[in-house]
């Protein structure tokens, strides 16, 4: 019973690594299909999928196709029900599907203006007053969250689920672009960025390169060390 992911490029595609965390870190067997972001063969490469027409993609082992990072995460969670996608207790599996909505459906300022890269620490980046109120929603939310499950540090609920994968991209951004968070936030950021699985989807984001590079900004930039 294997299960097949569509994903983009590995180095900037944020939805792509929430639908693989959602597989590996749990894992649940699963084969990956590149599709060309960037290439330009994207439509293509997902005509078969129709409607899906974004990445992260995935089709069940019977040919169904699920399309959005939020539908794969119930659809999985309600397959695997042993699994532990959602945090087990009820209080906390509400408090983090709630958490995994909000960034769906919110922080555009972030995500527009901090496009998700894996490759070096930009220095000296200024963010938006817009940004700014993300980060602080995004750090209400965790504040909310440890205040539910109890655990102060670690994973948001004490043991990863659903809430850690989805919002590691946005630890990327965080850190990637040296934001002003908390330090309790920086380290649950730099915990998330350094699970192994997250490091060897780094490692393979680093054999692609483009030129030229995406979401270039005229600033200096540091090596990708946490």
């Amino acid at each position: 019973m294997t299960y097949t992911l569509y994903i983009g490029d590995r180095m900037y595609s944020s939805w792509s690594l929430r639908g693989w965390l959602m597989l590996e870190k749990f894992s649940l067997p699963h084969a990956v299909r590149m599709v060309g972001l960037y290439s330009g063969t994207m439509a293509q490469d997902m005509a078969a999928l129709a409607p899906a027409r974004l990445v992260p993609t995935l089709t069940l082992p019977d040919g169904t196709v699920v399309g959005e990072t939020l539908a794969m995460a119930e659809t999985l969670a309600e397959r695997h029900p042993d699994a532990g996608l959602w945090p087990r207790e009820a209080a906390h599996r509400a408090t983090a599907r709630w958490l995994c909505a909000e960034m769906v459906a919110g922080f555009t300022a972030l995500r527009g203006d901090c496009s998700m890269q894996l490759s070096h620490i930009w220095q000296g980046f200024q963010p938006s007053e817009a940004v700014l109120t993300d980060l602080r929603r995004i750090e209400t939310l965790f504040a909310h969250a440890r205040q539910t499950s109890g655990h102060a540090s670690g994973p948001l609920f004490g043991t990863y689920s659903l809430a850690d994968v989805f919002y590691t991209p946005v630890a990327a951004r965080i850190i990637g672009y040296d934001l002003p968070v908390s330090a309790e936030t920086r380290a649950y950021c730099v915990e998330l960025l350094r699970d192994p699985a997250v490091l060897s989807w780094q490692e393979a984001a680093r054999q692609v390169t483009y030129d030229p590079e995406p979401y270039q900004l005229d600033l200096d930039r540091r090596p990708w060390v946490l």
